[in-house]
């Protein structure tokens, strides 16, 4: 890795995402990062930068640590989304009663690049534990499939009568209905699916972050469909 280009990298996300070197390192926990970076080019010091530094400092310039350390790939990836209501995994989600706004609960950075048609749902309980927690984001695509087009793999779901859930579907007994399993908790059996997604990805709690008004106005996506998830 040439740490020219690295810094030439780093000082061009920087103005892209108007943070100064400083601001940046210590949002990434890094402190010095950059400016040390800065005195190793100067003094033709080779030590340089870690990937692991780099690993740190990507969300932050909302880049990967890929195109930080060689240009591999979009500079700056499609890393937002909107989180637009929660899903039980456990306790069931009834949308009616969440009191979520239009416009979903909030926009959410996580630390990878996702689809540009991304939705997020927040979970909410543990009966999917191990595999999930509550606090967990789970990334879905914004338009469903159909439920025979998820079968046997986790998916969020919205029930015939409004409940929403994380759960795995299975074809059930029952005429045009499906099971909902979980890993520690009896299934639900013989319910019918208004939608269901696939689970694309998941955030674990602490490793996404709220992003504020100003990013969010910087962002300028588009918030169609959420009202009908």
């Amino acid at each position: 890795m040439e740490l020219e280009d690295v810094l030439a990298r780093i000082e061009a996300r920087l103005e892209a995402v108007g943070l100064s070197a400083h601001a940046a390192s210590m949002a990434a926990k890094k402190p010095d990062a950059i400016r040390n970076l800065k005195r190793a080019v100067k003094s033709g010091d080779r030590r340089g930068v870690t990937t692991e530094t780099l690993a740190a400092l990507a969300p932050v310039l909302r880049t990967t640590a890929a195109w930080l350390v060689g240009g591999a790939g979009d500079p700056a990836p499609q890393n937002r989304v909107r989180v637009v209501g929660k899903i039980g995994a456990g306790a069931e989600i009834l949308p009616e009663f969440e009191q979520t706004p239009e416009d979903g609960l909030c926009e959410i950075e996580v630390p990878f690049p996702i689809p540009a048609d991304a939705v997020a749902f927040l979970i909410e309980g543990d009966s999917m534990w191990p595999r999930y927690d509550s606090g967990d984001v789970v990334i879905c695509r914004s338009e469903p499939s159909g439920a025979e087009e998820v079968i046997g793999a986790e998916a969020a779901v919205r029930t015939s009568d409004g409940r929403r859930f994380l759960k795995r579907l299975q074809r059930s007994a029952r005429s045009g209905a499906f099971d909902l399993e979980s890993h520690n908790a009896p299934p639900i059996r013989g319910v019918r699916i208004e939608w269901a997604a696939a689970i694309q990805g998941v955030v674990r709690a602490g490793q996404w972050r709220r992003a504020t008004v100003g990013e969010r106005a910087l962002a300028g996506e588009e918030t169609g469909r959420i009202a009908q998830l």
